[in-house]
Formats: structure tokens, sequence, C-alpha cells
């Protein structure tokens, strides 16, 4: 669902440090919001309006413009203005994951798992409730008393771009883990809560990982890989503008669906997965042993042989969501697109 590697600067005149927004008064969690900007000036302001409605008020904006071209920089600087607790920071030109991997670069170190992490496209529209059922899908929970590293992703209300035509996205009926995540990405970003743990492990992983597809899905696998805890809601969060600008775009529709299994069968599927497995490869010590293992069984997997390939597959298990999508997952295997 990512739409738009370190940031340059900071364009205001306040330096990026978190500490003004961990006021015990507040009692609230704080969550940090990244959102990457590059061109976005159409629907900016009404995703903008959107944090400002949040029920759960106690949140930072850090924005990295991309070098936009029309005038989102005036509608982020005239944001700015009204709610302070906004930074608005270089992109580093690539428009795509490396601004998100910019921005989880900037975090201070001293700031790192202080902060729940909130990823933000420039042109959704968030429900008024997103942050606050976040925190709470992260709070409770096997564990959450010890607060391992844990996300929160959901599904969400796909709309045209006018907001017309309101759909949902499909559910998402098996567990979210690691075997899911090395061949299947459900965590949108536009979605997607990090708490103070899981934020901390990734804005250090940000340091390690040479290039990613998307952020979304390197965040997935690295808090699954971890042994995190991660919570998919089915109850929708956001509204998602589809629009011909998307980079990937919704998947709900049977020709959507069939379009991201020729996907999975292509080559571009097939050169995905090497940058993945480089990506966790790079963090590999943060991974769980018997993760690592499961992944040098995948990369291995690829490369052999038809009968090596068949019988290691089966063996580790992985799964797509759909039933359509893990028999094509199946063929990508036979085929050796994966």
């Amino acid at each position: 669902m990512t739409k738009a590697g370190a940031s340059k600067t900071v364009t205001t005149n306040d330096s990026p440090d978190l500490s003004h927004a961990h006021d015990p008064a507040q009692g609230a969690p704080h969550v940090l919001i990244l959102m990457a900007v590059w061109n976005g000036a159409d629907h900016l302001q009404e995703q903008l309006d959107s944090f400002a409605a949040q029920s759960h008020a106690n949140w930072t904006l850090w924005a990295s413009d991309d070098g936009s071209d029309d005038n989102s920089r005036e509608i982020l600087e005239r944001f700015a203005r009204a709610h302070p607790r906004t930074r608005i920071l270089e992109g580093p030109g690539s428009k795509g994951a490396e601004n998100f991997l910019s921005l989880l670069r900037a975090v201070p170190e001293v700031e790192q798992g202080q902060s729940f992490i909130a990823f933000s496209d420039q042109d959704d529209v968030w429900m008024a409730d997103k942050l606050r059922n976040g925190i709470a899908g992260l709070s409770s929970g096997p564990g959450a008393e010890d607060m391992p590293p844990a996300m929160y992703c959901s599904t969400l209300v796909i709309t045209d771009s006018d907001m017309s035509n309101p759909r949902p996205s499909p559910p998402r009926p098996k567990p979210a883990g690691f075997r899911n995540a090395l061949v299947q990405n459900i965590a949108s970003g536009n979605t997607t809560l990090l708490n103070p743990a899981a934020a901390r492990l990734v804005c250090e992983a940000a340091h390690e990982v040479p290039r990613v597809v998307v952020h979304d899905w390197w965040v997935y696998q690295l808090v699954a890989g971890a042994g995190g805890r991660v919570v998919h809601d089915d109850t929708p969060s956001i509204y998602y503008r589809q629009h011909g600008a998307n980079q990937i775009g919704a998947n709900d529709t049977l020709r959507a669906q069939f379009k991201r299994i020729a996907m999975l069968l292509s080559g571009d599927y097939r050169d995905w997965n090497e940058i993945n497995i480089a990506a966790l490869r790079a963090s590999r010590a943060r991974l769980t042993p018997e993760n690592r293992a499961r992944l040098e069984d995948f990369a291995a997997m690829r490369k052999a042989g038809f009968w090596g390939r068949i019988k290691q597959f089966h063996r580790l298990a992985l799964y797509r969501q759909s039933m359509i999508g893990t028999l094509a997952l199946w063929l990508s295997v036979v085929l050796r697109r994966i």
C-alpha cells in the first residue's frame, strides 16, 4: 500500500527531538506519526485534518517531503503553524520506501523506544479512533504486560479518489506470522502502529538494511521474524483512496487479485524476494534462532532443483491468506518464480 534513505535536514526552526511530547500530564501514550510526502497536494489537507481530529490527541507528526514541485510544502507549513508538534524534513529524493526509511533513521537514539510509531500515506483519511484503537489492540493480549515488540495493522475502507463508492478490503482469515510474512504482506503501512519496543527494533534495523521493496512488508517481516506479536484487526481504521497514482493499490476485486497473482508469477516477485532476504540477513541477529533458520531454508529452497524446491517448500509450510494465493505460490515454486 506504500505510495511515496536518511532525511537530510529539518526545515523547521526546531530540532527533531520528541522531548516535548512526553508530558506526563497528558497521561496517554505518545505516538510519532511518520508520513512520506511527494506531490500530494490534491488530498494532503484531508489527511492532515484527520490527524487533528484523532480521539487520541498525544501525537507528533514528522513529514518528509521528497522534493515536491506542487504546493505540498505550503500545505505542510500551514498545518505546522497551527499544530506546532509538526516537523517537516527533507526527503532523500527517492520517492519510495527509502523516504520512510529516512524518517526511521532520523529518530534520535535517545528517543527510540519512547513512543509508538504510526506510518501514514499522504492521501488517505484516518478514522477518528485509529490511534486509540491501535494502542488498545497492542495493550491487550498474551505478553502485553512485558511489552515485547508488537505491531498493529488493520483492514481498510477502499474508496474512489473523491471518497465515493466505499467498500471493505478483504479480511485476513489466517494468522499473521513469519511464515506468512516471508511470502505475503498483510500489514498495510497506512494502518500500521508499532509499540515502543517494535519502534526501537525497526529504528535500529533501519540503519542496517541496504534497501527494501516496500517499508511495510519489511516491517512485518522484521517484527514477526524477531518473535514480535502481530495484531491484525478486521475492523477498518482508514479510508484508502484508490487512484492512478497508488504505487501498489488495493486488492479488492477479482481483477486486482489476478493482477497480484500475475505479479507473484513474474520475475518481479523473485527479485523482491532477493531484496527481502538481503534486508533480513542484514538484521539477522535480531531474528529468533528458529526464524533465522527458516529464512536460510527459504533462501536455499529458491535455488534448489525441482524436487528439492517442492520438498523444502512443503516442509517450510509457508502460506498466503487466500486459497488461490497459496495455490499461486505453489505454482511459483514449480516454475521457479519464487
